[in-house]
């Protein structure tokens, strides 16, 4: 289990504020990790560092949006300037998605996909290099795509199409990382209840697509804290350019 311990390590995790971003977030700082948790709405990433903080570890709100180039830079130099170093582990997690068929969907919400769910990825994961190339630190970075990328769905061609994206972005990533020590994976979880998708997991159409899945039934949130501590942690020091698919077998089920 030693080789599963970050203590000693500071965690970055974006889209903090709720849903699986605030269970990755526990799960490191459960493991020993400080950790900085990065979003939009600040009152909630406060109220889940206080959380964190009262079971006795160590948590900073850090207020990002992850479309703004300049609020990705203020961000790293604000934990740069608090910490005194940058961040061993990132956590790029933030999504959205604008749901409709491709025929319909409007250039804005394409964008807005895009926007937050490849370009975030990419400036996030920019930002954290660098800062460690520059400290000659080595690290970890996990990027967050999803069992969508691999295969299709109705009605979500721009999440789908901009996870795809993430998914061969980690590989770029992680070959021209690997001589710095710095490690880039990903995961690709399938059908785990957040504010994105739960009100058509619980619908009908959702119960429809759970008796799909091998295991017959949804994720739960710390499902995913394996695959998280093993990419973050030194039990994964020799893994860099794969994604790791966690999803109750959705992907290997029969057409």
């Amino acid at each position: 289990m030693e080789l599963f311990e970050l203590t000693g390590k500071t965690a970055m995790v974006t889209g903090a504020s709720g849903g699986l971003g605030a269970a990755f977030a526990r799960a490191l700082a459960k493991a020993g990790a400080g950790v900085v948790l990065a979003a939009r709405r600040l009152e909630k990433l406060e109220a889940l560092a206080g959380e964190i903080e009262s079971s006795g570890g160590k948590a900073l709100a850090v207020e990002m949006d992850v479309t703004d180039p300049a609020s990705v830079e203020a961000a790293f130099k604000t934990v740069q300037d608090k910490l005194g170093a940058p961040v061993d582990i990132i956590v790029n997690n933030s999504g959205i998605s604008r749901d409709n068929w491709f025929t319909q969907m409007t250039e804005e919400d394409w964008r807005a996909v895009m926007n937050t769910n490849l370009d975030g990825v990419w400036r996030v994961a920019k930002a954290g290099a660098n800062a460690l190339m520059e400290a000659g630190k080595p690290g970890s970075i996990i990027n967050i795509a999803s069992i969508t990328a691999l295969r299709p769905q109705h009605t979500i061609a721009a999440y789908a199409a901009s996870k795809a994206a993430v998914d061969h972005l980690t590989r770029v990533m992680a070959l021209e990382s690997a001589r710095y020590g710095i490690r880039v994976n990903a995961i690709a979880p399938g059908y785990f209840k957040t504010d994105i998708n739960d009100e058509f997991l619980d619908s009908e159409a959702g119960d429809k697509m759970r008796k799909r899945v091998p295991m017959r039934r949804f994720g739960k949130h710390e499902e995913l804290a394996g695959a998280l501590l093993l990419l973050a942690s030194d039990a994964g020091s020799y893994m860099t350019g794969s994604t790791i698919v966690v999803d109750g077998g959705h992907v290997v089920s029969t057409l």
